[in-house]
């Protein structure tokens, strides 16, 4: 007996399916491609206010170690959770608001409240803005630039012989120095004040940023400066 042929009708609904599942497919894809596009044009701002692309680092010798490239340290909020002490010199990737951020988390009862810093910066930018009508992330950089100490005196001697002598200051250090020598100044001048914290901070970044000797950075670094010149 002969085989009947099956209609080619019968096809149709299998075409028809694998027809929309392949439209449906390349639709998503397409979908994905243009959110993916719209996401990398979109520019990353701190705050969702503050940009990274005009922020300029002046000094060459602490362009690697002040993290504010657009490129590879824009972020929304200075809170990346990386795992920066874990290799030495990983810290300098750590964007530098966030340093800074951290280092207002000092004297115990402080550690490990990064939202109450996150706040102060915050307040501490806006306030910033406010005074200068600059971008306040290069104010920070600034004021970091200005306030690390450039030349430190060490100990050196053995058997109860002891003389301070003259030493250079490594650029990750000077930066180091710098964020915790500006964190101190705030915490120090909003202690019994009726200013905030943020609203000294923001004047002792102005006043560091502007290399004035009302910082409290400023002074501390021009004394380190003279010890150790005289120690030359």
């Amino acid at each position: 007996m002969a085989a009947v042929p099956t209609p080619p009708f019968l096809f149709l609904p299998t075409s028809l399916f694998l027809y929309l599942s392949l439209s449906l497919s390349l639709s998503l894809s397409l979908s994905r491609t243009t959110m993916a596009a719209a996401v990398a044009e979109q520019e990353v701002k701190l705050f969702n206010r503050w940009s990274f692309d005009d922020v300029q680092v002046t000094d060459m010798s602490l362009s690697d170690y002040i993290a504010v490239t657009a490129t590879k340290h824009a972020t929304y909020l200075p809170h990346t959770a990386g795992r920066y002490s874990v290799k030495r010199f990983r810290k300098a990737q750590c964007p530098i608001v966030e340093r800074l951020t951290n280092c207002l988390m000092m004297h115990g009862r402080n550690n490990g409240k990064k939202l109450m810093a996150v706040r102060i910066v915050k307040h501490t930018m806006e306030i910033i803005h406010l005074l200068t009508d600059q971008n306040p992330i290069q104010v920070i950089v600034d004021a970091i630039i200005n306030s690390g100490p450039r030349e430190d005196a060490t100990r050196i001697g053995s058997a109860g012989v002891v003389r301070r002598q003259a030493v250079d200051i490594s650029p990750l250090r000077r930066v180091n120095q710098a964020i915790y020598l500006l964190t101190t100044g705030a915490r120090e001048s909003a202690f019994r004040n009726i200013k905030t914290i943020a609203e000294c901070l923001a004047d002792e970044l102005i006043n560091a940023a502007k290399g004035s000797s009302n910082s409290y950075a400023i002074k501390k670094k021009d004394e380190i400066e003279r010890v150790a010149k005289a120690n030359r």
